[in-house]
C-alpha cells in the first residue's frame, strides 16, 4: 500500500524507516520495503516495546502462536530482519541480541498520527445469500462462532479453499440476524480484482450512495448508528487494504461485529481467529462397517449429496470402505466431497474412487448456482494459485513432489535454487501456510503437508511447466542423503530414531517409484534403496524391503564395478527373506553370495552380517550342528574386531546354538556374559535387526526357566514385555512374546497369562503383517484352549493351525506345539495317533540335533505308551531316558516333569518308596517356583507317597 494512504495508521519512525504496524508496512525514505511476514511480526513487537529486552520464549510464543518451533526459526527471521534494515552491528544498530535473554529494539524513535471525513445518504441494505438447507458436521462450529460474536467483536474464519468457510459464515449470519435487527450485511470480495475498491464495495453492500472519493467516513457514520454484523467473504487477496480498514471501523463503531472468511488471517488488532478444520473422516481400518462410516461427518455429507443428485440412496457394506477411502483421499474438504458425490450417478462409488487418481477429478463440476471459483476444484485452486507471487507459486509447485508430511529443511533443500534462495523458500512456505495452501503437520517437530487435492493440482502445474523430472530428482537425492545420515545414527533409541526418520516412508516410496520409472534415474534409485534398508528393517517391513531390493538388483545388472552396493542389497534381501517370510531356501544362496563378496572386498561388517544370517538360516532349516559351526566362524571374525558389540553378538549367537542343541549350562554362561556387558552397549549393532538388549533377555528367560529358576525367569519375562512394548520395534516384540512370555506362561500352568500373551501376539502380527509369528500365535492359542480342558475344540483347532503353517512347522519355535499335539491326542484318548505324531517329531529332533525339547518329547511318548497298556515297561524306560538327558543338559525343569511321570508310574506298580526317592532327589533342589503347576504337582505327589 502506498505510504500516503496510511492516514488511518500511526507510524513509528526510526532512522530512515517508517513502520506502520496496523497496515503491516515498512518504508525506507518513503519507499515500501519487502519484509517477510514473520520478520515483520518480530519488528512490530520489538518496536512497540522499545528499550525492553523481550525474552526469546515470549517472542516465539507470540509470533508462532499456533505452531511449535525452536529458537533456530527465531534466529533465522531476526537475521532476515537485520538484513532488510542494514543492521550490520557497526554503524546502524536497531535490533540487539542480549545473550541468554532475548532481543531489544535499541534505535531512537518518533511517532506520528492522522484524521477522518464526511457522511452520506442511506438506502436499504442488501440481504444475506440464501442459507443452505442443511449443514452437515458443522453444528458445533456454527454454535461456537455464533456465541463467539457475543464475546468478540472481530472474528476470522480461516481455512483452505472449499472447506466450507462461506457456508458456515452465512449460516451464522442467518442465525444471529434477529440479534442485530436484521442489520447483517454480506460483502463478497471474491470477484474484486482491484483492492483500492474495497471501501466502495463495502459501501455498496451497506446500500450507501457515496459521492465522496473516500466512502470510509460514510461507512463509519452508518455503522455507528446501531448494532450490525458485517460478514466479509473471501478476503485473502485484499487483506493489505482491508485489514487496516477493519481495525478502524471496529474501533470506531462500538456496536459493530465483523466476521471474516479468508485463507489467511488479517493479523489485525483485536482479531479472534477461528481455524476451520476439514470434516472428520472414517479411519483406515479393515472391516469397517456402514454404521461406523456414517458416524463421520465427511461420509454423511458424501451420502447426503449423492441422495440430492441421484434420489434415495442406501450405503451398502461393500461400498462403506470405499466411501471412507474417498473421504480420506479428499482430506475432508467439503467442496471436494460434494463434487465427488456428484460423479457417483455416472461412475458409481468404485468408479469415482478410481477417478480420484487422475487430474480429471479437479474438473468435476458442482452446483450451477455456486460462484465460479466453487464450481470445480481446479477453479477453487486456480483462484488461490493465481493470487500467489511468483516465489510462492514456484515453491508450491516444487513441494508437490513430496508425499505426506515433510520437514522445513527437506522443503528448503528440494524447492530452493533456480532463482529462489533458501531464506526466500522458507519465507514462501511461511506465507503459504498462512494462506492455508500448506498445512502444519505434527505436534513435536514442525512439519508441513499439502492436502491431496492441492498436491494433485500443484503436481499438474509442475508437469505443465516441464519441471517434474528436475524436482523429483532433487527429492530422491535429498532422501538418499537423508537416510545415509539415518544409518549413521543407528545408535539412537528406536522410538527417537523412528520419530526422526520413520515419517519419511511415503517419501522414500514416491522417490523410488519415480527413480525406477522409464523417465527416472535407476542409478539414483539403487543408491536410495541401499540407504533406505535401515528404515524398512526398523519398521519391520521385510516384505517391502525384499521387493525393493529385488528391483534395485535387477536394475544393477551384472556390472562387477558395483560389487559393494550389490553386497549391501544382497545382504538386505537375504535378511528380509529370512526374517520376514522364513523362505530359507531362497535366503541361503543370497547370503552365501553376500559372504563371497564381503570376503573379496575384505569388508568385516558384511562378512559378519552374512555369517549371522547364514547361521540363523541353518537354525530355521533345522541344521543345528551347521548353525553352531557358523556361530564359531562368526566368533573367530568378531574376536579381531575393535567393536565390543561384535563380541557380544558372537556370544549371543553361540548361546542360542547351545540352547537349541540342548546344552543349557554352557548356553547360560554365554548369555550371562552378554548380559554382563550390556551396560557398555552404546549403539545398536549394525549387523543385527533386533534390539540386542531385549533379545538377550528373552533367551536368558528361556534358559533360566529350563534350569529350574522359575521365579527369575518369570520376572525377567514380565520386564521384557514392558521393554519390548516400549521399544516399538514390531519384529522384536513378536520375539519377546513368542520366544519367552507365551511359552513360559504356558509351561508354568498360568493359562490366563498364556491366553493374554497369545492374543496380544496375534493382534500384533495382524497389525504389522508379520506372517510367520502370526501362524505360530494361532497354533499356540489353540494349544491354550486345549490345555484349559476344552479338548473337543482345542485339539482339532491345533491340528488345523499346524496344517495351515505348512513348512513353517519345521521352524524351531513350532517344536513344542507339535509335542502338545501328541499330548492332546493323549488327553482325547487317541493314543495311536499321538504315538504317530511323537515318532515323527522324535525323528525330526534326532536328524536335526534339535535336542533342547527331547526330554519332554520322550516323556510324552512314555505317557502315551503307558496309556496304551501294551508297553508299560517301555514307558518307564522312556521316563528314565528322558530324566538322564535332561540332567545332562542342565534342564532341571524337564527333569522335574520326567521325574513326576516316572514317580506316578512306579507308584502305580506298587513301588512307592522308589517313586518317593526319585521325586525327592529331583524336587529337593528347587528353591523357586513354589506357585507353579509342575512344582505344586510334584510336591503334592511327594505328600501322597509319604502317607
Amino acid at each position: 500500500m502506498p505510504a500516503h494512504t496510511n492516514n488511518q495508521d500511526s507510524a513509528i519512525s526510526f532512522g530512515p524507516f517508517r513502520l506502520f504496524p496496523k497496515s503491516r508496512l515498512l518504508e525506507k525514505e518513503g519507499a515500501p520495503l519487502h519484509v517477510g511476514g514473520r520478520a515483520l511480526d518480530i519488528l512490530i513487537l520489538l518496536a512497540e516495546r522499545p528499550g525492553e529486552v523481550i525474552d526469546k520464549r515470549e517472542l516465539v510464543k507470540r509470533i508462532w502462536a499456533e505452531v511449535n518451533v525452536d529458537e533456530g526459526s527465531l534466529r533465522f527471521h531476526v537475521a532476515a530482519l537485520r538484513k532488510v534494515l542494514g543492521d550490520t552491528g557497526r554503524s546502524a544498530r536497531y535490533v540487539l541480541n542480549v545473550p541468554g535473554r532475548g532481543y531489544c529494539f535499541v534505535a531512537p524513535l518518533a511517532q506520528t498520527a492522522s484524521p477522518v471525513a464526511p457522511a452520506a445518504e442511506i438506502i436499504p441494505p442488501r440481504s444475506l445469500p440464501a442459507q443452505l438447507a442443511k449443514m452437515v458436521g458443522r453444528e458445533e462450529v456454527i454454535e461456537k462462532i455464533s456465541n463467539g460474536l457475543t464475546l468478540y467483536r472481530f472474528m476470522t474464519l480461516v481455512g483452505p479453499g472449499g472447506i466450507g468457510k462461506t457456508a458456515v459464515a452465512v449460516t451464522v449470519g442467518h442465525r444471529r440476524s434477529a440479534d442485530f435487527g436484521g442489520r447483517v450485511f454480506f460483502v463478497d470480495f471474491g470477484s474484486l480484482r482491484d483492492a483500492s475498491h474495497v471501501p466502495t464495495t463495502i459501501a455498496a453492500a451497506l446500500g450507501l450512495t457515496v459521492s465522496a472519493e473516500d466512502p470510509t467516513p460514510a461507512i463509519l457514520t452508518f455503522l455507528k448508528s446501531g448494532p450490525a454484523l458485517l460478514i466479509f467473504d473471501s478476503c485473502e487477496h485484499v487483506l493489505d487494504t482491508l485489514a487496516p480498514l477493519v481495525e478502524r471501523i471496529v474501533r470506531e463503531a462500538p456496536q459493530l461485529r465483523v466476521l471474516g472468511t479468508s485463507r489467511e488471517s488479517f493479523r489485525s488488532e483485536g482479531e479472534r481467529i477461528f481455524r476451520l478444520f476439514p470434516l472428520d473422516c472414517p479411519p483406515e481400518r479393515e472391516g469397517i462397517d456402514v454404521t461406523e462410516v456414517l458416524a463421520y461427518p465427511a461420509a454423511q455429507l458424501f451420502v447426503e449429496r449423492i441422495a440430492q443428485s441421484s434420489g434415495p440412496f442406501q450405503l451398502s457394506a461393500e461400498e462403506a470402505p470405499l466411501v471412507a477411502s474417498i473421504c480420506r483421499r479428499l482430506d475432508g474438504i467439503a467442496l471436494a466431497i460434494e463434487l465427488a458425490a456428484g460423479r457417483v450417478n455416472a461412475y458409481g462409488i468404485a468408479g469415482t474412487a478410481a477417478l480420484l487418481d487422475s487430474r480429471f477429478s479437479l474438473q468435476w463440476r458442482g452446483r450451477r448456482t455456486a460462484v465460479p471459483r466453487h464450481q470445480t476444484l481446479a477453479a477453487a485452486l486456480d483462484w488461490s494459485y493465481d493470487l500467489l507471487p511468483a516465489a510462492e507459486s514456484a515453491t508450491l509447485r516444487r513441494l508437490s513432489v513430496f508425499a505426506g508430511p515433510f520437514a522445513p529443511e527437506a522443503a528448503a533443500t528440494v524447492a530452493s535454487g533456480d532463482g529462489l534462495s533458501t531464506p526466500e523458500t522458507l519465507e514462501a512456505i511461511d506465507s503459504l501456510v498462512t494462506k492455508s495452501l500448506i498445512s502444519p503437520s505434527g505436534s513435536r517437530a514442525l512439519r508441513y503437508r499439502l492436502l491431496d487435492t492441492t498436491r494433485t493440482y500443484a503436481l499438474g502445474k509442475l508437469n505443465e511447466l516441464g519441471e517434474t523430472r528436475q524436482f523429483a530428482r532433487r527429492h530422491a537425492e535429498h532422501f538418499r542423503d537423508f537416510f545415509e545420515r539415518a544409518a549413521a545414527s543407528i545408535s539412537t533409541p528406536l522410538p527417537e530414531w523412528l520419530s526422526a526418520y520413520g515419517g519419511e516412508l511415503d517419501n522414500v516410496r514416491t522417490a523410488l517409484d519415480w527413480a525406477f520409472a522409464p523417465d527416472g534415474d535407476a542409478e539414483l534409485g539403487i543408491a536410495l534403496t541401499a540407504t533406505a534398508v535401515t528404515l524398512w528393517v526398523r519398521l519391520s517391513l521385510f516384505a517391502e524391503c525384499r521387493e525393493r531390493c529385488r528391483t534395485a538388483l535387477a536394475a544393477l545388472g551384472d556390472d562387477r564395478g558395483n560389487d559393494r552396493i550389490r553386497m549391501q542389497l544382497l545382504s538386505a534381501l537375504g535378511w528380509s527373506l529370512m526374517y520376514g517370510e522364513g523362505r530359507a531356501r531362497e535366503a541361503r544362496p543370497i547370503l552365501e553370495t553376500t559372504l563371497e563378496l564381503a570376503e573379496r572386498l575384505d569388508d568385516k561388517d558384511f562378512r559378519l552380517r552374512a555369517l549371522w544370517g547364514l547361521s540363523i538360516d541353518q537354525f530355521n532349516n533345522g541344521q543345528f550342528g551347521k548353525a553352531r559351526a557358523l556361530a564359531d566362524r562368526f566368533a573367530d571374525v568378531a574376536a579381531n574386531s575393535p567393536d565390543k558389540t561384535d563380541l557380544m553378538l558372537g556370544d549371543r549367537l553361540m548361546a542360542v546354538a547351545l540352547h537349541y542343541l540342548g546344552d543349557q549350562n554352557e548356553a547360560r554362561q554365554r548369555i550371562d556374559r552378554v548380559n554382563a556387558s550390556l551396560h557398555v552397549l552404546v549403539e545398536k549393532p549394525k549387523i543385527f535387526p533386533l534390539d540386542l538388549r531385549i533379545s538377550t533377555q528373552y533367551f536368558r528367560a528361556r534358559i533360566l526357566w529350563l534350569q529350574g529358576l522359575a521365579d527369575q525367569a518369570r520376572a525377567l519375562a514380565a520386564n521384557n514385555i514392558e521393554e519390548g512394548r516400549a521399544n516399538g520395534h514390531a519384529l522384536t516384540f513378536c520375539s519377546v512374546l513368542g520366544q519367552a512370555a507365551c511359552p513360559i506362561a504356558f509351561w508354568s500352568g498360568d493359562f490366563d497369562a498364556a491366553e493374554r500373551h497369545g492374543a496380544e501376539l496375534f493382534e500384533h502380527t495382524e497389525r504389522h503383517a508379520i506372517r510367520l509369528w502370526g501362524l505360530w500365535a494361532r497354533a499356540f492359542n489353540a494349544a491354550v484352549i486345549a490345555r484349559r480342558g476344552d479338548i473337543a475344540n482345542g485339539l482339532p483347532l491345533l491340528r488345523e493351525e499346524l496344517n495351515r503353517a505348512g513348512d513353517a512347522r519345521f521352524l524351531p519355535r513350532f517344536l513344542p506345539l507339535l509335542g502338545e499335539l501328541a499330548a492332546c491326542f493323549l488327553e482325547a484318548d487317541q493314543v495311536d495317533r499321538g504315538l504317530g505324531v511323537i515318532e515323527d517329531v522324535l525323528t525330526r529332533c534326532n536328524d536335526r540335533q534339535e535336542l533342547w525339547y527331547l526330554p519332554e518329547l520322550l516323556r510324552i511318548k512314555g505317557e502315551l505308551m503307558q496309556r496304551s497298556a501294551r508297553d508299560s515297561d517301555e514307558a518307564e524306560a522312556r521316563f528314565r531316558e528322558a530324566m538322564g538327558i535332561a540332567a545332562q543338559q542342565g534342564a532341571r525343569f524337564w527333569e522335574l516333569r520326567c521325574a513326576t511321570s516316572l514317580a506316578r508310574s512306579l507308584s502305580g506298580t506298587g513301588r512307592s518308596a522308589e517313586a518317593l526317592a526319585v521325586l525327592q532327589r529331583v524336587c529337593g533342589p528347587f528353591g523357586e517356583g513354589a506357585i507353579f503347576a509342575d512344582i505344586r504337582s510334584a510336591r503334592d505327589l511327594i505328600e501322597q507317597l509319604r502317607t
